[in-house]
């Protein structure tokens, strides 16, 4: 199975990151080891092999690492982003000069590892909630730096995208009710400020709270750690006038029953701070 096409991330968004990791990698001195050990003329030909069954995702992005160092290597995608492969499986295939492949080779594999592991976990819990109407989405939870990739992932796992930053969308939280003095004046401020283009959703941890914010003008609810039974109540408080979110503590175990209670969403950190990196590598002949 294969997710529907997500459109590929724009160079622009990910060039400058693998730029950055190469020089990270590199250092002030470059990469001892291969300029010393191999020649400049020697030439190779490596796979990139799924060590495990998986959903690709992010292999143009780790290719880059390659090009980035050398323009004319040969480079073949046999399997690219949303393909579901087996152990063994070649994703792509290069060819040209050994000292930029071995270079970039570990900045390529942790990139790609680590994004096909988004989008596995991902597709894995997408799955199990094929019957019922709930989105699984990420949140800001993200490795610094890596955020537009790993929400990329998300996508191509199946799920969706919560917002981005704190600059697409209003999400009052618990510690702003704190400060702002309460639900009311929090959100009113809030939508004096904001655009008409611009959601606010607020997070309430109990029905009172949430039968509050059903006399204010917000867009959704962030129902955060309710049991599946408290859910069901929200949900049926709500009655489809505003979107309902589920979050908090939420894992593959129990992300079910959460959404057999009826919500539209469940956001999920696990997705994006826990999970597994997809186990790939690259396999070396000499050319």
């Amino acid at each position: 199975m294969t997710t529907p096409p997500v459109p590929p991330l724009y160079h622009l968004f990910y060039v400058p990151l693998i730029r950055h990791a190469l020089e990270e990698d590199l250092g002030r001195a470059g990469d001892l080891t291969t300029d010393a050990v191999v020649p400049a003329d020697a030439l190779a030909h490596a796979r990139l092999v799924a060590r495990g069954p998986g959903r690709i995702a992010g292999l143009e992005v780790a290719l880059a690492a390659f090009r980035l160092l050398d323009t004319h290597l040969h480079i073949q995608v046999e399997h690219g982003d949303g393909a579901d492969v087996a152990a063994g499986t070649t994703l792509a295939v290069i060819d040209g000069a050994a000292r930029p492949i071995l270079t970039a080779e570990r900045t390529a594999l942790n990139i790609l590892g680590r994004l096909s592991g988004i989008a596995t976990a991902t597709a894995a819990i997408v799955g199990t909630l094929s019957d019922l109407k709930t989105e699984i989405v990420c949140t800001r939870k993200t490795t610094p730096g890596l955020r537009a990739l790993e929400k990329y992932a998300v996508r191509i796992g199946g799920g969706s995208n919560h917002r981005f930053g704190l600059d697409d969308a209003v999400l009052i939280k618990d510690n702003h009710l704190v400060v702002a003095g309460g639900l009311r004046p929090a959100v009113e401020r809030a939508r004096a400020r904001i655009g008409h283009m611009v959601k606010i959703e607020v997070e309430v941890d109990t029905l009172e709270q949430l039968a509050e914010a059903l006399t204010l003008p917000v867009d959704a609810v962030l129902l955060d750690n309710m049991s599946p039974e408290t859910l069901r109540k929200a949900v049926a408080m709500v009655g489809g006038r505003l979107l309902t979110e589920a979050s908090g503590g939420i894992t593959p175990e129990t992300v079910r029953a959460v959404a057999e209670a009826g919500v539209d969403m469940i956001s999920l950190g696990w997705l994006t701070h826990t999970v597994k990196n997809f186990d790939v590598a690259l396999d070396f002949q000499s050319a």
